[in-house]
């Protein structure tokens, strides 16, 4: 079965603003693809949507694996600049937590970027779960040069990825971090030639789905509740995780085909 539009029953996403969305059931995936070429500028209202469409994937017992792709040779060369100066403070407020929705979702996220990855482009794909690019991507964020900072957590993200003084080198220079860089920086989780990145995306899809899904949601949540705590307190939250997925029926599922040597069949419960 190939991948179909997702039929949204929300209002607010009847007509989507710069992106659209498709669902793979047979391969439980769904893809969120920004669709405003050549650059794939994100608009103000379209932040809103992107959230929206994130809650109600994680919702959608249909979906396993979520991907945020582009259309064209540009994930995102960022926000349009001039509607930051049209938004009202109370919209500009929202930015973070609507940039943040990836992370929020309990489900695994994958970005898949090629080329001008800028700005806003660069903080949602710093709130997924996994960063595949292309040998063309270039990360940046260039708020500098128009006399601001990072607003949607870009800068708050990165410190946590590679430190304070790599940060700092990006951000206070708004200097561009090219593929292979943001590879060995720990930024990007896997680097690859521009035409195989559909492939390498596809295949971590795959791969993902070959786990149980409840301990997919388990260790997402896990590791992002834990990321500021203390090394005692977060190893008796896992501890505490463990043994609640003990009890669960894929748990036993995994067991039984460890010993069996064949291929376990989760169901997510």
């Amino acid at each position: 079965m190939s991948s179909v539009a997702y039929a949204f029953s929300d209002p607010r996403l009847q007509k989507l603003d710069g992106f659209r969305v498709e669902i793979d059931p047979e391969r439980e995936r769904a893809d969120i693809v920004l669709d405003r070429p050549p650059l794939n500028v994100i608009e103000m209202g379209q932040r809103d949507q992107l959230r929206l469409v994130f809650e109600t994937l994680d919702e959608d017992a249909r979906v396993r694996v979520i991907v945020l792709r582009a259309i064209g040779e540009h994930f995102s060369s960022g926000g349009n600049i001039a509607g930051f100066l049209a938004a009202s403070p109370e919209h500009v407020s929202k930015l973070a937590w609507n940039i943040a929705a990836p992370a929020r979702c309990a489900k695994p996220v994958i970005a898949a970027n090629r080329g001008y990855c800028f700005g806003v482009g660069f903080e949602i794909s710093l709130a997924c779960d996994f960063r595949i690019v292309s040998e063309t991507c270039l990360y940046a964020l260039p708020e500098q040069r128009l006399g601001q900072i990072p607003g949607s957590g870009g800068s708050a993200r990165l410190q946590k990825i590679i430190g304070i003084t790599r940060t700092k080198d990006i951000v206070m220079r708004s200097k561009r971090i090219p593929a292979k860089q943001a590879f060995d920086w720990g930024i990007a989780t896997e680097c690859v030639g521009d035409d195989k990145l559909e492939a390498a995306t596809d295949a971590l899809v795959e791969e993902l789905r070959s786990f149980s899904p409840l301990a997919q949601r388990t260790a997402k949540t896990l590791l992002n509740e834990t990321e500021d705590t203390n090394l005692e307190a977060a190893i008796e939250l896992e501890g505490h995780c463990y043994s609640r997925l003990r009890q669960s029926d894929d748990f036993r599922e995994g067991v039984e085909a460890f010993h069996a040597k064949r291929k376990a069949v989760f169901r997510g419960s």
